[in-house]
């Protein structure tokens, strides 16, 4: 690679957050939290939070309920997804008018493959021009691949840049848990520690044969080469997919009745079925999540015998996923998840 290709991750800054402040000026500069319908007293999870609520603990996934407590002079607003997409999408247009590959990753997210001998100024530019057509902030992490730059951007939030590349990446990262990695959640993360690997250099200097043991002869290896800060560098303009479709519905009371749980499972998989044939690609995979009271979460999943988009066999395969749960706890939270090819 020469010095004048870089990779920048724009990610915008607190992103539903701000769409709604822009939307609602007054409530700048106080604690936004977003979720469900917006009223803290029924059950669903925060969205988003504005950093002002997150100063207090509140954090996205987490219980409106909970939020509330943490946060008690918060504003709790409705999600609206339309209006976010709207957003997002002349975001996306303001950077595709940058001479740059732009990789849209999400609504709030996307990778620039640039030329340029100054990636901070470049970068510079993206926030200025973000900030004066769309009224957002972004932070740019800059990189010499895309997990660095990534990771990168963490430490440039909310509103900065940040490089982090193959020169200062252990100086960086050394002493840092695994989770710090792009790729890495906190389950891997527990894992490791249960091996004795709390750090990204300890992951770095790791047994491949031990890792591979523990986490298979792919993903061990891989999880020691991002702890060296290994990365993909292809930057691509191919319009963003998604890797799948879900539906999930969350009760106002606990259900426990088996024969309950098996409808509205059912019900969700037809509705997600109409989602993957207007998505116009067959699904190979099909997940479902169980939230048990009062608040534990588990996901199974099963591949398909062949890539399909019938309703019947989606919700079938549902079905038999469901069957893979221990039934022996309220339910507050069911969902149906259908995953595309990724090739």
């Amino acid at each position: 690679m020469s010095i004048t290709d870089w990779i920048l991750h724009v990610d915008l800054d607190q992103f539903i957050a701000a769409v709604e402040v822009a939307r609602h000026p007054e409530l700048r500069g106080k604690p936004v939290i977003v979720g469900g319908k917006g009223d803290p007293s029924q059950r669903a999870v925060v969205a988003t939070a504005s950093y002002e609520a997150r100063e207090s603990g509140v954090h996205s996934g987490m219980p409106l309920r909970t939020a509330a407590k943490r946060c008690p002079d918060a504003v709790f607003l409705a999600s609206d997804p339309p209006a976010y997409e709207a957003v997002s999408e002349r975001v996306m247009a303001t950077l595709r008018e940058f001479d740059a590959v732009v990789e849209v990753m999400g609504w709030d997210e996307a990778f620039l493959g640039v030329t340029t001998d100054d990636p901070e100024a470049f970068a510079e530019d993206v926030q200025r021009v973000v900030a004066e057509e769309t009224g957002l902030s972004c932070s740019v992490g800059i990189g010499d691949n895309k997990m660095r730059a990534k990771v990168a951007t963490g430490f440039g939030k909310p509103a900065g840049r940040y490089r982090l590349t193959r020169q200062n990446w252990m100086s960086v990262m050394a002493e840092r848990g695994p989770d710090a990695l792009w790729g890495i959640g906190s389950k891997t993360t527990h894992k490791l520690a249960d091996m004795g690997i709390t750090t990204v250099a300890a992951l770095a200097a790791a047994d491949p044969n031990e890792l591979a043991a523990r986490f298979g002869p792919t993903m061990g290896p891989y999880f020691r080469a991002l702890a060296h800060g290994a990365g993909d560098r292809e930057v691509t303009a191919t319009p963003y997919v998604p890797r799948s479709r879900s539906r999930e519905t969350t009760f106002q009371r606990n259900i426990a009745d088996p024969a309950e749980i098996a409808g509205q499972i059912a019900a969700l998989a037809g509705r997600v079925a109409e989602d993957v044939v207007a998505e116009g690609r067959p699904a190979v995979r099909v997940g479902v999540k169980v939230r048990f009271a009062p608040f534990v979460t588990q996901t199974k999943s099963i591949t398909l015998e062949g890539p399909t988009s019938e309703a019947v066999v989606i919700e079938r395969a549902a079905l038999s996923v469901l069957e893979r749960f221990e039934l022996d706890r309220p339910v507050r939270l069911l969902g149906v998840k259908a995953e595309f090819d990724p090739s």
